[in-house]
């Protein structure tokens, strides 16, 4: 059975570009028809793309993916019992931060008291959710780069940077265009440039355009101000035009 790419688009529920950049890349490439050159998928193209998104629900990055999967090793029952397996921790983490939030509302309606050990069971930030998609924007130096100087990023840093998230905050109803806005992004484009990684006003921009295109990040930075995320997006973007 050969399926077209918008089918299978409609049928899996990602996007035609998505399928054309897995091709792209050689992470999953199938067949094409030799009169119009459109791409046709095999039920074993449509296994492996079972398998990828597997793996891509897991959290590893597309450059992983492809070495998995393409090495001649590679066992589709034996991926498959992992993946179940790596799902059942992951249903294990999900419940026991279930049962952190079940007691913190209780406390908090009984104004109880919790232990410190308490607050964080279930927490797991040994994997970041944005990774992959930094990876392939950016590559993976400049990922590899950023990474590094965050985890030797001391306290006095920390606390630099969300001094910086905290005065863009007080300021997030200007004019982003303004001067007094521009001249506090700026702040944002050093400390990033010398504390984390060279970033070009493009990928500052870009950066940017994460913020608010990804609901994680802007959950994130809006803990210091609401709409902050939007707020640094659209400074950010004028700063880099401007450079």
């Amino acid at each position: 059975m050969i399926v077209k790419v918008q089918d299978v688009a409609s049928l899996v529920g990602i996007s035609v570009r998505t399928l054309h950049h897995y091709d792209e890349i050689g992470l999953l490439t199938p067949d094409k028809d030799p009169q119009t050159g459109y791409r046709d998928y095999s039920d074993d193209d449509l296994t492996m793309l079972q398998h990828i998104l597997f793996f891509k629900e897991l959290g590893l990055p597309l450059k992983d993916i492809k070495e998995i999967i393409h090495n001649p090793a590679y066992d589709q029952l034996e991926a498959l019992q992992l993946h179940r397996q790596m799902l059942l921790n992951k249903r294990a983490q999900l419940d026991r931060m279930l049962e952190t939030v079940d007691g913190a509302i209780e406390a908090q309606k009984g104004g109880i008291s919790v232990a410190n050990e308490e607050k964080f069971k279930g927490f797991d930030f040994s994997v970041n959710p944005y990774e992959e998609e930094v990876r392939e924007r950016w590559g993976d130096a400049k990922v590899d780069e950023a990474q590094s100087n965050v985890a030797q990023m001391d306290e006095s840093k920390q606390e630099e940077m969300n001094a910086i998230y905290r005065e863009l905050a007080t300021i997030r109803d200007v004019d982003p265009t303004s001067t007094e806005a521009q001249t506090a992004i700026k702040k944002w484009y050093d400390f990033l440039n010398h504390n984390v990684a060279t970033y070009t006003p493009e990928m500052f921009k870009g950066l940017g355009m994460m913020y608010v295109q990804d609901e994680r990040f802007e959950q994130n930075i809006d803990q210091f101000g609401d709409g902050l995320a939007k707020f640094m997006s659209e400074t950010m973007a004028k700063f880099a035009e401007r450079q």
